[in-house]
């Protein structure tokens, strides 16, 4: 018997969350085991100070912290609630015409397209190059992911900048590009140091630190550009514990921490990879991400026979470009990546033989 495509799964509203069910061992979620032990006792210390506001003070020497990391000044630093607070900031520069670069991540999209801007997909084929992006000219906003959700490609710098044009704006989601490397050199493909009035980097630190459920960010821009984004932005937006994790994540312990697991990362991604190929599998471009993207015909029927065997993988059938043959795949340590594949070839062997599925 096989298994029709669910229709939730193309729902665009969907992310990978929703498949990291209580029980299953988590392929489906990007985030880094975590947080660290020195984050989350700076956490449990800081739980005494709740009964006060989140101090201004405090917020603003977290911004030098974090200007410091990417040698901008502390004016360009807007700290957020979460990466996805500051997609949804943009909607306060009022675009008329915002080009997403898929297939990408689909938060932008949604909180932009409830502003009633309008929306053109640019949606590239594999291997995926910027520079092949066919940008409308009169597009005033672009968003994009670099490295991007979920194809894991990075894109270089040069193709980055050169999608600037006068009158409009570029928006870059880097949440993954802390756990990016050349060699021994981190974020080399990163504009987060660019200063330019017409660039915005939105980054995450919940990913690299296991800290999704605090939600964290913080993004980078020209004075003018954070300004607009915030008027009418509601006080205290950044509690006390998202500030000292930011904090905690910028300073010299954090960044210590980033680089290794950025290190550990390349490791254990060149593992995984290695172990797919066993089963015939490669990914559709080379990943530089802490996620890989494979393409097996009827992947939907593989997410369901993994699930019963204990794994969530991510299903890409509700990104643009993308369809439901495609799965991105977490990197996790070697031994949990050796359980997956072990299922996977599994999977593989009773789906070649025409055995009944669980």
């Amino acid at each position: 018997m096989t298994v029709d495509v669910p229709s939730h799964l193309r729902d665009r509203d969907r992310h990978g969350d929703a498949d990291a069910q209580a029980g299953l061992v988590d392929f489906a979620v990007n985030v880094r085991p975590g947080p660290p032990e020195f984050i989350a006792r700076m956490l449990r210390e800081r739980v005494a100070d709740l009964a006060a506001y989140p101090s201004a003070r405090e917020a603003d020497d977290v911004a030098r912290l974090v200007a410091h990391v990417h040698h901008r000044s502390p004016d360009e630093v807007l700290l957020l609630g979460g990466a996805a607070e500051g997609f949804e900031l943009l909607a306060h520069l009022r675009p008329q015409h915002v080009a997403v670069i898929a297939p990408s991540f689909t938060e932008p999209e949604r909180v932009l397209s409830a502003s009633n801007a309008r929306i053109t997909h640019v949606t590239l084929d594999a291997p995926w190059r910027l520079a092949d992006a066919v940008i409308p000219e009169d597009a005033d906003l672009v968003v994009f992911g670099n490295p991007t959700n979920p194809t894991s490609v990075l894109h270089s710098r040069a193709d980055v900048l050169a999608l600037r044009r006068p009158g409009r704006i570029v928006v870059v989601d880097e949440a993954f590009a802390d756990l990016t490397l050349d060699g021994d050199r981190r974020e080399p493909e990163s504009v987060a140091a660019e200063r330019a009035d017409d660039l915005i980097v939105v980054r995450s630190v919940t990913k690299t630190f296991g800290l999704a459920g605090l939600r964290a960010g913080y993004l980078l821009a020209a004075p003018d550009l954070i300004a607009r984004m915030t008027a009418g932005r509601r006080h205290w937006a950044v509690g006390t514990l998202t500030l000292a994790a930011l904090a905690a994540c910028a300073g010299p312990e954090g960044q210590a921490y980033a680089r290794s697991q950025a290190h550990q990362v390349a490791d254990e991604r060149a593992h995984l990879l290695a172990r797919l190929s066993e089963l015939g599998l490669a990914a559709e471009a080379e990943p530089r991400a802490p996620y890989v993207m494979v393409k097996i015909p009827q992947a939907w029927q593989w997410k369901h026979e993994l699930a019963a065997r204990g794994f969530s993988v991510r299903s890409c059938a509700n990104f643009e470009g993308l369809d439901a043959d495609h799965l991105r795949l977490a990197v996790r340590p070697r031994e949990v990546s050796d359980a997956l594949v072990d299922a996977m070839q599994d999977v593989k062997n009773r789906l070649e033989t025409g055995a009944p599925t669980r």
